[in-house]
């Protein structure tokens, strides 16, 4: 994974909306992946965003295996089948090798969906969380 195009999409994506994306990476990782990247979620401080619109992508490729959490602000105005077509498209990617392609295609779909329900505040809006990628 190229850190510096991922974290890149991220700022791209984070231009057009008030909402917030990370990526986490658990290297090397054996318990509950979903558990997990609901831990990680806590610890990054996502759900104390003030829209709850953060999304995070959490990802173990030792066991080839990713969650997406979206907070409840977001996920309500999407719904599951939003968060499926994203794990499709990350899937799909991820199974040819393509991670970087697939996590920046992943990060443009969710920072195009959170452009939609919530818009950048322009100057007022502010950065809420880092755009780098956690290493756990």
């Amino acid at each position: 994974m190229d850190q510096a195009q991922v974290v890149a999409a991220i700022r791209a994506a984070e231009q057009v909306t008030s909402g917030e994306i990370r990526v986490s990476v658990a290297p090397f990782f054996w318990g509950n992946v979903e558990k997990t990247a609901g831990k990680a979620f806590r610890r990054l401080g996502m759900a104390y965003t003030a829209d709850r619109n953060a999304v995070l992508i959490f990802l173990v490729p030792s066991r080839r295996r990713f969650a997406i959490l979206g907070d409840t602000g977001i996920h309500e105005k999407v719904g599951q089948a939003f968060w499926n077509e994203v794990s499709t498209c990350l899937s799909s990617h991820f199974r040819r090798g393509a991670f970087t392609e697939g996590l920046v295609e992943g990060i443009r779909m969710v920072g195009d969906s959170l452009a939609t329900h919530f818009p950048s505040a322009g100057a007022a809006d502010r950065n809420e969380l880092s755009d780098g990628v956690d290493f756990q």
